[in-house]
């Protein structure tokens, strides 16, 4: 009898978890194979990018082994040949599939131009700084106006508007008021100093671009083509599937791994919300929430260490701490702002009384691990190396030839020739967005530099806030959210990095936390209506109203919001500190996180009446200031709801309901 019910037991089959393969995506592959049956002019085109785009890749790579042009030669060619490749990919006008003589084949001209200008103007240009020629003002001009209209195409109107006030600023700066006025200063020392010196265009953002982050992202695509964010889907799935709410706490955590080689937000939204949104809609979740969960953990991949979003690599460079200093220190931020998703996600499966998913239907861990559990090395190496004093470079480079050899162990992630050149050309393309933004970002901090607006928006704050911190923290976020709307974060982080962090250290914040602030906030503005990039991308998948998308998005990580502000006044969970203090600032942490998520969610044991929600609230807000006073005041709160809750949990349990209730005779 057993064996015939279990004979009449539906099976329930696995769930397909596979990424979309993309098949002939790149430039080498259709000029190769010709899916398309495009013309033979066209083929030999895109066969002419794409070797320009893995000549940039071998000669990266070669540079990281064995040593590169001088500096500045280095970064121009990388930022020329980088505008070439903007000017062959990217059209001046969106939907555009056909080259315009004017608007595209000129600026490619003028970028190939500068490109043999700058291989053959070195070394005689260094020692023509403070008094360039007038071919030097013509290519400088050049330059500027191309890396301009380069912003303008990767990443939009906002940050290319900024990069032309900056600019401007410099020639009007008599005319701003009180402590924004400056003297003004000649175009030709405006050229010397964005095109000749390393102050401008050729700065710490191109450097760390055309060095490490181009690394890195070679890395990555090398690392995606093997078949490792199928590896962190499935790794995903098997450890939360199965849970309350699993299909969306698998995709805050599949969409955190991904994200930590992505490096960004909608690219990775894009790649794991292709099914984690669709199974969040199986089991339940609204379109617009399983959107908003897809975003806030896409967006927050560039927190999670070991490779953190652009932005990372140049606050190392900027404050003159080892990038795997950087990751360890963020480490229990980026890990607080997963967790605390997770609980929102936890909460609101409660709430609506959804289930996750039968075991049957999932990946078992034990296979996923024996299957693609060696994709993990390439990552440890790279944390190992850089503790062992390795550059971030060098532990790219390793780390993609260990990559490259793994590839082999499987038949289904060995790699033919082609397919190594077109993971190359993936990952140059990939870093074209990037190297426009750090060009841009170089025309905006050149500008600071020049004219010392940095030292007076730090003035200019301090007075505002009266040199109070919580208002001058308040201020700066509100900056960081409106530029990050409209940027990307390494941009948005490069001009406030550039203009307020040294504000908050006038303060008495440590450089290190005054950059985290910036930083963070500039990541979670992708998410923040209403211009919320990632959370857009994800609206489309899910097939949702963008706008609630992304208030859905802004509603799920807004617990996220406390966390710069708790690191700014409890440095420990920095990692400043003692291991007790640590412990016990992330204990609170934690706590003043899960009280914060239960206000927005209405919801801990069971739903929450607004008196319950107001003393959670003030638990929240007590645990962001460190102390034992503090502490035990924004703990009793919670302690009293979670108890008001409790002891309502046994009344209901202990209430007969109607059926059970004897009828009177």
């Amino acid at each position: 009898m057993a064996d015939l019910e279990k004979d009449r037991k539906p099976k329930l089959e696995k769930i397909d978890l596979s990424l979309p393969n993309p098949v002939m995506a790149t430039y080498i592959e259709k000029a190769l194979y010709n899916p398309d049956q495009a013309p033979p002019l066209l083929r030999l085109w895109r066969m002419l990018v794409a070797l320009l785009a893995i000549g940039l890749a071998g000669y990266v790579i070669y540079s990281a082994g064995f040593g590169g042009l001088p500096a500045w030669q280095h970064r121009g060619l990388f930022t020329a040949v980088g505008l070439v490749l903007c000017f062959s990919w990217i059209p001046y006008k969106k939907g555009n599939n056909k080259m315009h003589p004017v608007f595209d084949v000129m600026p490619l001209v003028m970028s190939v131009g500068l490109a043999i200008f700058i291989l053959g103007a070195y070394p005689e240009i260094s020692l023509r700084e403070g008094s360039p020629s007038t071919l030097d003002l013509i290519a400088g001009t050049l330059m500027i106006v191309l890396v301009i209209e380069g912003v303008r195409r990767s990443n939009g109107l906002a940050m290319t508007i900024i990069a032309v006030f900056f600019l401007a600023y410099i020639f009007l700066g008599p005319w701003f008021p009180g402590l924004l006025s400056h003297p003004g200063f000649t175009y030709t020392k405006m050229i010397d100093s964005m095109f000749i010196t390393s102050a401008g265009i050729f700065g710490a953002p191109i450097y760390v671009a055309s060095t490490v982050l181009i690394m890195f992202l070679l890395f990555c695509s090398l690392l995606l083509r093997t078949g490792a964010g199928q590896f962190f889907i499935e790794f995903a799935f098997s450890l939360t599937g199965t849970v309350r709410g699993g299909p969306a706490l698998a995709a805050v955590l599949s969409s955190a791994l991904v994200g930590t080689i992505t490096g960004n937000g909608a690219a990775n939204a894009t790649m794991t919300g292709s099914f984690t949104i669709p199974l969040m809609k199986k089991v339940g979740y609204r379109p617009e929430f399983a959107a908003g969960v897809e975003a806030t953990a896409s967006q927050g991949g560039q927190i999670m260490p070991p490779i953190m979003g652009a932005a990372a690599f140049i606050m190392a460079e900027y404050i003159g701490i080892p990038y795997i200093k950087i990751a360890g220190y963020a480490a229990i931020p980026a890990v607080l702002y997963f967790l605390v998703a997770g609980v929102v996600i936890y909460l609101q499966a409660r709430k609506r009384g959804l289930t996750g998913l039968p075991r049957e239907q999932l990946p078992s861990f034990g296979e996923v691990m024996l299957r693609g559990g060696y994709l993990l090395l390439p990552l440890i190496m790279i944390i190992a190396l850089m503790i062992m004093g390795y550059s971030p470079m060098m532990a790219g480079l390793w780390a993609l030839l260990v990559t490259f050899g793994l590839s082999f162990i499987r038949k289904a992630t060995r790699m033919s020739f082609v397919g190594v050149l077109a993971a190359l050309e993936d990952g140059v393309r990939d870093s074209i967005v990037t190297t426009m933004a750090c060009a841009g970002a170089g025309i905006i901090t050149g500008a600071v530099m020049l004219t010392g607006l940095g030292i007076r928006f730090s003035r200019l704050a301090v007075e505002l806030s009266g040199g109070e911190l919580l208002p001058m923290l308040f201020m700066i976020m509100v900056a960081s959210l409106i530029l990050g709307m409209g940027m990307p974060t390494v941009s948005a982080y490069v001009v406030l990095a550039t203009v307020a962090s040294s504000a908050l250290v006038k303060v008495g914040v440590p450089v290190l936390a005054a950059h985290l602030f910036v930083f963070y906030f500039g990541i979670v503005s992708g998410i923040t209506p209403p211009v919320a990039i990632t959370s857009y991308v994800a609206a489309g998948i899910a097939k949702a109203d963008p706008v609630k998308a992304s208030f859905q998005a802004f509603r799920i990580a807004i617990a996220g919001f406390l966390l710069p502000y708790m690191f700014v006044y409890n440095p420990a969970l920095l990692l400043q500190g003692d291991v007790a203090t640590v412990v016990r600032s992330t204990v609170t942490a934690i706590v003043g996180l899960v009280a914060f998520a239960s206000v927005i969610q209405g919801y801990l044991l069971h739903a929450t009446p607004i008196w319950q929600r107001l003393l959670l609230l003030v638990s929240a807000i007590t645990l962001v200031d460190p102390g034992l006073t503090t502490d035990l005041v924004g703990i009793a709160p919670l302690v009293i709801v979670v108890a008001a809750q409790w002891i309502n949990e046994k009344k209901r349990a202990n209430t007969p309901t109607l059926a059970e209730v004897p009828l009177s005779d």
